[in-house]
């Protein structure tokens, strides 16, 4: 059974989105974290939950060289994320987390992680997350549009 809709005459717009490629040239911007001996578990590796914080680490300096988000004007809230968990990373492991805007909606936004370690010179991936964030009005406590020079710098730096 098909439905359709006579009273809409508004065309939706589409989410702006990145193609979908799984290599780290896709990414714009990288960072390096530095791990804390709080970071680990008794079993020598960074503790799952702690992979939570490295992606709000690399959100905040993503948004400070990309975007300059304005945050008196515009909070954030995360409605969603999620890890995928490959390899674990220990103690003397150096890491960097890649991060890209992969969606732009009306009022919320995916941004995408890849943390990497270094071994015998070469990045390998230790895991993959993705957060949708929603701009935030703190003091109605309600979602509202992206402003629009936020959405244009996200747009611009990632050449969507």
């Amino acid at each position: 059974m098909i439905f359709k809709t006579f009273w809409r005459k508004k065309t939706k717009e589409q989410d702006k989105k990145t193609e979908l490629i799984e290599t780290l040239d896709s990414f714009k911007y990288k960072t390096a974290l530095e791990t804390r001996f709080a970071d680990f578990d008794m079993m020598g590796h960074v503790n799952n939950a702690v992979y939570f914080t490295y992606m709000e680490i690399a959100r905040a300096k993503y948004w400070n060289h990309a975007i300059q988000w304005d945050w008196k004007k515009t909070g954030v809230v995360i409605a969603q994320a999620s890890l995928d968990y490959i390899l674990p990373v220990f103690i003397e492991d150096k890491i960097s987390i890649y991060v890209r805007t992969s969606r732009i909606g009306n009022s919320s936004f995916d941004l995408e992680y890849i943390l990497v370690k270094l071994v015998h010179g070469k990045e390998e991936i230790c895991n993959r997350g993705k957060t949708t964030c929603v701009a935030f009005n703190y003091a109605t406590k309600s979602s509202f549009p992206i402003p629009k020079n936020e959405r244009e710098k996200m747009i611009s730096f990632e050449q969507l």
